[in-house]
């Protein structure tokens, strides 16, 4: 009599677990990345009243099987559906992440302080010190840190021990200027422009030093002799180089040597049948060089000047000529740079984080880590959104594995939503009403068959 009460007793218990199992699971509905949990009922040990015996042959008879009568029901194990991913979320925030698994199931891997963890919530933010962390705690998030080739300058991932992300370090905040190397000369010369026989048309040409410096040479436009412009014969000259004070350099003795040796008078040709460009200084050729290098502590380089894109036509009287850095309007090669500052940042699918800078760069800062075990269900839940690793889940081996390696991926401005099912869970909340019911009665029933032995007596 009392070992049904007991198994009662069992089932209370049991059904109160998985009733807190469900309350937790609905309670994190719309908690980021949060994987739902599931309990597994147990049977307890069987109390054998009597043995199993096999057949007799000498009498004939059969066996007899044993008698056993079971102790009730003990919470076997508690799931966690950590492999199912919940919905995405857009929120547009760059520094949200959602992990999409291809083959395997990946976890971001952050940092407490004394010890790596493991994340699905992808929700992260830049703290003041410019480390990338976990906006529910503060967890710094960690990754790969770039190496630079002291030979090319290319910026590369060196995949080592996992540190902290600091995107936002003071390396980080400015990117390198380039120093002029190419301009070009487009536009139209009109031969009645005023300016042509009046001292001369202006051009000016913007170009940058190494160090980020941006100079301004002028060039003036003349016909190469009296009448000239009606063949197409136009000279070009050097009168002025200023700089960001508004200073000549050739007058305060910034650039060694005179106008000429830095760029030398120079005659451009165009086909009076046609207007199109026929030539600078000698046929064939299309560029000229402005003579930079070493003329002020090697802050120059040389610049080659492409004349080939101009041409003279009719416009009014008005000329459009001008000089531009790079090679085209669509091609920026040689163009220089300014020092730039950042002014954005970006998260590419493989977890590569991007800065880009006001003077045009876009450099590769670090890259996110992902992490994979081998039985990721083995993770121990920790709390805050986080997990650790266990004998069961497999280690990891510190330096952890790139994304996209099966297939999988790392989208910017979306997160991992619950993959909590509130059909499943009110399902499962009402057998589990029942069954703590049922158990209930079993006890009340047990209870009233023991009030009719006590009763045997009066």
């Amino acid at each position: 009599m009392m070992r049904s009460m007991y198994s009662a007793v069992s089932g209370l218990k049991t059904h109160q677990t998985k009733m807190d199992v469900i309350g937790n699971n609905i309670a994190n509905v719309n908690t980021v990345a949060f994987k739902s949990s599931a309990v597994t009922f147990s049977e307890i040990m069987y109390q054998t009243i009597s043995s199993a015996s096999g057949a007799n042959e000498a009498t004939g008879t059969g066996g007899i099987n044993a008698k056993q009568i079971g102790l009730g029901v003990t919470t076997g194990a508690t799931n966690v559906s950590i492999t199912s991913s919940g919905a995405a979320q857009t929120t547009g925030n760059a520094f949200d992440i959602r992990l999409t698994d291809a083959n395997s199931t990946n976890f971001f891997v952050v940092n407490n302080g004394s010890e790596n963890l493991f994340t699905r919530a992808g929700s992260f933010y830049v703290d003041g010190s410019g480390n990338l962390c976990m906006t529910s705690t503060g967890y710094t998030v960690m990754g790969w840190q770039v190496q630079t080739d002291p030979m090319t300058g290319e910026r590369t991932i060196k995949k080592d021990t996992v540190s902290a992300l600091k995107v936002m370090s003071a390396d980080n905040m400015t990117s390198a200027p380039e120093e002029t190397t190419k301009a070009y000369v487009a536009g139209i010369l009109d031969k009645n422009t005023a300016d042509l026989t009046n001292g001369g048309l202006t051009m000016t040409l913007n170009f940058t030093d190494k160090l980020g410096y941006t100079y301004t040479a002028k060039f003036n436009i003349v016909p190469t002799s009296a009448g000239s412009q009606e063949k197409g014969d136009y000279t070009v000259s050097l009168t002025d180089i200023i700089d960001q004070n508004n200073e000549s350099c050739f007058a305060n003795g910034k650039i060694t040597g005179n106008k000429t040796a830095v760029f030398a008078d120079t005659k451009l040709k165009f086909n009076p049948d046609n207007g199109t460009f026929d030539y600078v200084n000698a046929a064939g050729t299309n560029s000229v060089t402005m003579n930079l290098a070493g003329t002020w502590n090697d802050q120059f380089s040389d610049i080659t000047v492409d004349f080939s894109a101009c041409k003279m036509d009719n416009n009014n009287k008005q000329s459009t000529i001008s000089a531009k850095p790079g090679t085209s309007s669509q091609d920026t090669t040689g163009k220089g740079k300014k020092l730039g500052a950042l002014t954005g940042l970006s998260v590419d699918t493989s977890g590569k984080i991007w800065g880009t800078y006001d003077n045009g760069n876009t450099e590769l800062l670090c890259q996110i880590a992902s992490a994979q075990f081998a039985n990721a269900s083995g993770l121990e839940k920790v709390g805050e959104n986080c997990y650790t690793t266990t004998l069961n889940s497999g280690d990891f081996d510190g330096i952890g594995t790139e994304i996209t390696a099966d297939g999988s991926k790392m989208t910017s401005g979306q997160l991992e939503m619950s993959n909590v099912d509130l059909s499943t869970e009110f399902t499962d909340m009402i057998t589990t009403q029942r069954g703590f019911q049922a158990n209930s009665r079993i006890i009340t029933t047990s209870d009233t068959l023991l009030e009719e032995l006590v009763n045997l007596k009066r």
